[in-house]
């Protein structure tokens, strides 16, 4: 009878013990939902605070040559943005920042050509990496102008998951350019150029094929050229990058069309820009079979531009940005290209 009562016991007090050890189990995923965010506000925090110690490096690194600005600028809305005080998004642009570099040596009654230079990375930031590019832009006679693009990294949550990769980002660097067309007095408008790496030779791209009246010349290093492809060689967590909601929000094989629309190797039959193109065989970024998709798209399409294939230059992705003999001799066609399209 003992042994009955307490197996009664036993098994009556089961129930309790599974509720309580089913509300710990709440309780700590509660909390790790809680550390997770503040992991993430931290993150964006740091982001932001580094940001502005390297802004401080660019007085630092081209004060002596430049006039340095940084300039908040509206640009097109972010369609996934949240509706506030009945606002709706189409009456509410996004801001984003723009740096300004004018070269102090400019003669200041004639008018110069200008530059956009758009970072790269899927979530990047034009920091003082681009620090001998831009001296040597300068030297060259160029204001250039980088936009913070929607999605770069430094401004927050907000910016960050505002990304439109090969999408409404091209809009933020239009936005860019008119803004400095109409407010920097020296700019000639009618000399206005754009170049950039990675993926902000995607946007060198995309920009010039979609709004050709506003560039007289691009220049594309290693440029990102085909999501599909891309999508096909890189590792499970890239591709994941596009396929959260705040970014394209499907996977390639979900939504083949949209990758391609995004693409600069499938929008080639848009090109009416002088064009140079610059890739690396050994990029481990951007694999050279993408540029090679780009090369051939623009052959097929009759379209006259200039390209040229280095065979495993030291740097790899970064190669003609490195500071090599070899790589300023690169940086030397680029700025020999652009010259001959932005010069009077």
């Amino acid at each position: 009878m003992k042994r009955l009562l307490a197996l009664i016991a036993l098994v009556s007090c089961v129930p309790l013990a599974l509720a309580d050890d089913a509300a710990k189990q709440a309780a700590l995923e509660e909390r790790l939902a809680r550390l997770e965010a503040q992991l993430e506000r931290t993150t964006f925090a740091l982001d932001q605070v580094r940001k502005r110690v390297d802004d401080v490096l660019w007085f630092e690194r081209v004060g002596d040559v430049a006039e340095i600005d940084k300039v908040y600028l509206p640009t097109v809305p972010n369609p996934r943005g949240k509706e506030t005080y009945g606002i709706v998004n189409e009456r509410h642009p996004i801001k984003i920042w723009t740096y300004v570099f004018t070269p102090r040596s400019l003669d200041p009654s004639k008018k110069h050509p200008l530059l956009l230079l758009p970072h790269g990375g899927v979530h990047g930031d034009f920091n003082t990496y681009y620090t001998h590019v831009v001296r040597e832009l300068m030297a060259e006679g160029y204001i250039v102008v980088a936009p913070e693009y929607r999605g770069s990294t430094g401004y927050g949550k907000g910016t960050y998951e505002a990304i439109d990769y090969g999408g409404l980002e091209i809009e933020d660097v239009l936005a860019a350019r008119d803004w400095a067309v109409e407010a920097l007095p020296l700019v000639d408008d009618d000399r206005v150029g754009i170049l950039g790496w990675s993926h902000g030779g995607l946007i060198a791209l995309m920009s010039v094929f979609d709004h050709p009246e506003k560039y007289r010349v691009a220049y594309a290093g290693v440029p990102v050229s085909d999501l599909v492809a891309r999508m096909g060689y890189q590792t499970q967590s890239y591709r994941e990058l596009y396929s959260v909601d705040h970014h394209i929000g499907k996977s390639a094989n979900e939504d083949v069309e949209e990758y391609r629309r995004r693409s600069p190797a499938w929008n080639a039959h848009k090109l009416k820009t002088p064009l140079l193109i610059h890739t690396n065989t050994n990029d481990r970024d951007v694999h050279v079979l993408e540029v090679e998709h780009l090369i051939k798209s623009l052959k097929a399409e009759g379209k006259d531009f200039e390209y040229k294939i280095y065979e495993d230059v030291p740097g790899g992705h970064s190669f003609n940005r490195t500071d090599s003999l070899a790589t300023r001799e690169s940086r030397r066609e680029i700025y020999k290209f652009l010259r001959r399209h932005l010069s009077r």
